[in-house]
């Protein structure tokens, strides 16, 4: 199913109604990272607060990966990551809005851009939508660059594709690559 845009604003650009409310419920992919305090612990409770949220159905949690800092200061702790398989009757806006609110309970603070933070949520797909709102760029703009993002997704979605490529694939081209291990079994984190 794909959404109809908006007629082009005026820099020609096709805008979609990030407000529209979708019929039935559509795939999104959310992404969450954490390199602050308890990263393991916030991580699990991010995905406990989105699962409890309502218009959201979890269908998959990936595997947490351990992820060396990609842009930013140097000198940042690894990070944390997992991708999250969805369906949601929210809009786009109140998807993203979801996962800010969740963001704020952990206390993240927006001060250096790739900066250290509790607890960052990303919109990466959401059903086939292309934006490129400021607020909302669909798909993700750098996801396909971001083995962080991508291993995980490929971890808890094999199949999965992003524009028009595997998943799998553009996580073994992405320059973070090699940064890229999964936590140990048995360590505490939200993966199954």
């Amino acid at each position: 199913m794909t959404s109809p845009a908006s007629p082009a604003d005026e820099t020609g650009h096709h805008r979609p109604d990030l407000n529209r409310v979708p019929p039935v419920p559509v795939p999104a992919v959310l992404a969450l990272g954490a390199n602050v305090g308890d990263a393991a612990a916030t991580l699990t409770d991010a995905v406990r607060q989105l699962a409890e949220t309502p218009g959201i159905e979890l269908t998959g949690v990936s595997p947490v990966a351990v992820t060396q800092p990609v842009g930013g200061p140097p000198g940042q702790p690894d990070y944390l990551n997992l991708v999250l398989t969805l369906m949601t009757r929210l809009s786009p806006r109140a998807l993203l809005a979801a996962g800010q609110e969740i963001e704020r309970t952990h206390h993240r603070t927006r001060e250096v851009r790739w900066g250290p933070r509790t607890l960052d949520i990303d919109v990466i797909t959401y059903e086939d939508l292309t934006s490129d709102d400021p607020e909302l760029t669909l798909p993700h703009p750098r996801a396909h660059l971001r083995a962080f993002v991508l291993t995980p997704w490929s971890w808890v979605d094999p199949e999965a594709t992003l524009g028009g490529a595997r998943v799998a694939d553009l996580a073994a081209q992405a320059d973070d690559a090699g940064s890229v291990r999964r936590m140990p079994t048995g360590t505490e984190g939200p993966a199954s």
